[in-house]
């Protein structure tokens, strides 16, 4: 009888495991020693069960045997971060790091960290290896402190001292002698790559983002790749070259990008102005016979200080490039030396010209050299990339879209892609039509219910006007229809307006908008005449919900919207928000206090009320950036009373959703 149960229990978990048919083929595989086909099969049933840790286990056991260390500790280390409870796997995984081939002190830090956690369990091997490994980090590191003590600092002393102190996890020491090291010779980018590591895993991000900045411009070539990898797509801060610069001082191609960042930037903040000059003056200063640097701090110094400004330019007229001289002469009101096409045996080519004449804000130059440099080699798709981006930045957006999508058709994913990207931003703002949607259900405890909020709007975007015409479908509506009682009053409109506008373009964050249309109820079947418009604001101070940094915020909405359907009423909302915004474990969270405030011109009770109360705003990982959720409490107090059947003040729960799409 106890053996038909367990052949039962065994036919159903067996019926359950939907990896089972294809870990029996592999351990069949296993038995004969069919070890690349086992390895394939064991892949496989990882792929159809990622949580089961045997799998991975069995896997870095298959490719041990066929000597693929490597491959083997990836296994082991996902078999140990889906079971940490089991000891032996992590005791493979933390010899494998020991010996891996690179050796790298990050793996030994691994390595010694796990043999610290298995001994402490008992375990004799992990005592005796965590002694192994502890004993001779430990002696170095107290050497090398001594050497530094006793005799002037070098680049090796340091270098190796933070090598000892990271595999043994003294983070703080190592980061202070990799970037000792790195002063000393600041030609080693690779030098910040290790830093950068450290300051991660010390919990420093801004840290990190500095050393993988000052690697990622100018040196050593594959530090600057590895560098860029790491940084991802998002294009850095004012503030994160400053500590990049900080870090790496004479880092020059640092210096100039600032500077253009910063004098791109002084077009909306004139305080940038100066700081723009400062940097130039930096590169200038470091490096005389850059006439590109030389020419625009020629320029910027000639309104103000002419007297400063002429020796530079004159130094750029005799020695500069024509691309550059003529930028100058321009300027002076010079004849120019202009050159239509270069020649194809021209000791610089165009596309050279091109990138100078970009970096250095000459963007008409260097769409022109561009353009010659497309001709002899149509098939370049890095050349329609640049045109790209140059055209974007003369405000010519529908030649930069034609630009973007023929690069982004490119074989080299990483010109496809950052193509791509921008076609994608910039396509909505160039099209003829543009279609927007946007969702908001609520719920609200003061009234106990849910409403539902949406618009689908579609307009015409002529380029040259700042007015668009728009046909739209609005949908308002609640569950519960009415408050109920003795004379219950309707919760929403419960309706569809369809209607035609117009809506101005969005100048310093205001909009102006007016539409006609027809209110359709779904309820009772009634229609009746709907005339609406207003004016919109909103404004967003420090750091928002879609920020890649921290940080405090302000944020208001305000609106001043008149609606015929209630007695050709005019209100005014003012919705306000102050907080803090951050990011933890992956979910962005806004917690802010909100004061808002609404009236109208005819002094109806619920029209006229003001509230405030905590709240909180986030997006959880995975959700589009556009939606987000928001849990607010609020006490609030009616400004008018008269004909108020609900007392004169409240308290309100609000739970909402908030969704929006542009295509």
């Amino acid at each position: 009888m106890v053996r038909i149960v367990q052949i039962l229990l065994l036919c159903l978990q067996v019926q359950g495991d939907p990896a089972y048919p294809v870990l029996t083929q592999a351990f069949d595989a296993l038995r004969v020693r069919d070890y690349d086909s086992a390895i394939v099969l064991f892949g496989k049933a990882a792929g159809i069960a990622p949580l089961r840790a045997d799998i991975r286990k069995n896997l870095g056991y298959t490719l041990l045997k066929t000597g693929e260390s490597e491959a083997a500790r990836e296994q082991f280390g996902e078999a140990m971060r889906l079971d940490p409870a089991d000891l032996h796997v992590a005791l493979e995984y933390a010899f494998l790091c020991f010996e891996a081939r690179d050796n790298a002190p990050a793996r030994k830090a691994e390595a010694r960290r796990i043999f610290l956690r298995v001994k402490d369990s008992g375990d004799a091997v992990a005592a005796q290896a965590f002694r192994n490994i502890d004993g001779p980090l430990a002696t170095g590191t107290a050497r090398w402190q001594m050497v530094l003590a006793d005799s002037a600092p070098t680049f090796s002393a340091h270098y190796e001292l933070a090598q000892l102190a990271e595999a043994r996890d003294l983070l703080d020491l190592a980061a202070v002698n990799y970037t000792a090291a790195f002063r000393l010779t600041p030609e080693r980018k690779s030098v910040l790559l290790e830093l950068a590591r450290v300051e991660k895993a010390r919990g420093n991000p801004e840290g990190a983002m500095a050393a993988l900045l000052a690697a990622s411009r100018g040196g050593e070539p594959r530090a600057a790749e590895l560098a860029r990898e790491q940084m991802g797509d998002r294009y850095p801060y004012v503030y994160e070259f400053r500590a990049a610069l900080a870090l790496d001082p004479k880092n020059n191609a640092l210096h100039r990008e600032l500077a253009y960042l910063l004098l791109s930037m002084s077009e909306k903040d004139p305080a940038l102005h100066d700081e723009a000059e400062r940097e130039f003056k930096v590169i200038v200063d470091a490096a005389p016979d850059d006439y590109v640097a030389a020419a625009q701090l020629g320029l910027l110094y000639l309104s103000a200080q002419p007297e400063l400004a002429m020796p530079i330019l004159r130094n750029v007229l005799a020695h500069a490039d024509a691309a550059t001289a003529n930028r100058v002469r321009m300027a002076l009101k010079m004849p120019l030396v202009l050159e239509n096409r270069v020649a194809p045996d021209s000791q610089v080519d165009p596309r050279t010209l091109g990138d100078r004449s970009y970096q250095a804000g000459f963007l008409k130059d260097a769409k022109r050299y561009f353009l010659i440099a497309r001709e002899q080699n149509p098939v370049d798709a890095s050349l329609a990339l640049k045109l790209g981006w140059t055209n974007n930045m003369l405000h010519d957006d529908a030649s930069a879209l034609r630009w973007f999508d023929i690069a982004r058709q490119s074989a080299d994913p990483a010109i496809s892609s950052e193509a791509a990207r921008a076609y994608g931003n910039l396509r909505p703002g160039v099209e003829l039509f543009r279609t927007t949607l946007w969702l908001y259900p609520m719920y609200s405890s003061r009234w106990g219910d849910v409403f539902g909020y949406g618009q689908v709007k579609t307009e015409v975007r002529v380029r040259w006007k700042n007015v668009h015409p728009y046909a739209s479908v609005r949908f308002v509506g609640d569950a519960r229809r009415s408050t109920g009682g003795v004379s219950p009053q309707s919760l929403s409109e419960n309706a569809f307006i369809v209607g035609a506008g117009v809506g101005t373009s969005t100048w310093h964050g205001a909009t102006a908008w007016f539409e006609a249309g027809e209110m359709f109820g779904y309820l009772h079947l009634t229609h009746y005449q709907d005339y609406r418009g207003g004016v919109s604001y909103a404004r967003t101070i420090g750091a928002s919900l879609g920020s890649e940094r921290g940080g405090w915020f302000f944020e208001t909405a305000d609106d001043e919207v008149f609606v015929s359907h209630f007695q050709n009423d005019l209100m005014t909302y003012s919705q306000n928000k102050a907080g803090y915004m951050a990011e933890l474990g992956g979910v962005r969270m806004q917690t802010f206090w909100s004061n808002n405030i609404t009236v109208d011109v005819n002094h109806q009770y619920w029209a006229n009320f003001v509230e405030t109360g905590p709240g909180f705003r986030f997006r959880l990982p995975g959700m589009p950036q556009s939606m987000s959720v928001t849990l607010n409490a609020v006490r609030g107090a009616y400004l008018v009373n008269q004909g108020n059947p609900r007392g004169p003040n409240f308290n309100d729960f609000r739970a909402g959703v908030w969704y929006a799409f542009t295509k």
